[in-house]
């Protein structure tokens, strides 16, 4: 029985350090960058990769999502004159070091959704309810309540930049990202108007309320922001 204990112990011990390689790899491609040309992470995506201005959160992000977007920026099936280069000049090693780092930080903040929408307020019932007629599910369905995000693929949506959610939808709608898995944005994507797009996009970057963050100890829940102007 001791014996046993010792082996998984030491198999525990193994994975841990295993894990925490990679990790410290990718921690230090994201604060310092590359001998090769790789700028560091954090000076677009944040110190704690929370995002900053148009550039999207990457903390708590799935790290099999994370993945297979610098898979896709360096394949070039997804296309952006920033991110393209970099995940070129990264290895498949440092790829997957980094995208592992970024999904063990802890998220910036956790968003709820507000509990009754309103078929007037199209960016939060397409969010919470979708539309069925036209076979258009709820994001939340598969990005969580509050736009959280899901397990390693369907990553987290609350606070990301407007513009970033509406650009890599437009990107969906033309053809111009990766569908994901089972080519779901795409056909969801090509069913939503302009004007659907930047509800949306504008409902989950408003889900992050000022002072949401959280730095340590449990996750704050931020109540959604009200929408000012919207009809």
């Amino acid at each position: 029985m001791r014996r046993g204990l010792a082996v998984a112990g030491l198999l525990c011990v193994a994975v841990t350090t295993a894990t925490a390689q990679p990790a410290k790899q990718g921690q230090q491609i994201a604060a310092q960058g590359t001998s090769r040309g790789v700028t560091a992470c954090i000076s677009c995506h944040g110190a704690k990769g929370q995002g900053m201005g148009g550039f999207p959160r990457l903390a708590g992000t799935g790290q099999a999502y994370l993945l297979a977007q610098l898979g896709a920026f360096a394949g070039g099936s997804r296309k952006n004159p920033i991110m393209q280069p970099i995940a070129q000049n990264l290895t498949s090693s440092e790829r997957q070091a980094v995208a592992l780092y970024f999904s063990q930080l802890p998220a910036p903040f956790v968003a709820s959704d507000p509990g009754q929408p309103l078929p007037s307020n199209p960016g939060a019932w397409l969010a919470t309810r979708g539309r069925w007629a036209d076979q258009v599910p709820a994001c939340a369905q598969c990005h969580g309540p509050g736009g959280s995000g899901v397990g390693a693929q369907f990553p987290p949506l609350a606070g990301l930049p407007a513009a970033y959610i509406a650009q890599q939808l437009q990107g969906w709608k033309a053809g111009n990202r990766p569908p994901g898995p089972l080519a779901l944005m795409s056909n969801i994507a090509k069913k939503l108007s302009d004007a659907e797009v930047s509800a949306v996009a504008s409902y989950y970057e408003k889900l992050a309320a000022a002072g949401a963050t959280v730095t340590s100890g449990p996750a704050v829940i931020a109540k959604p922001a009200k929408a000012k102007g919207r009809p």
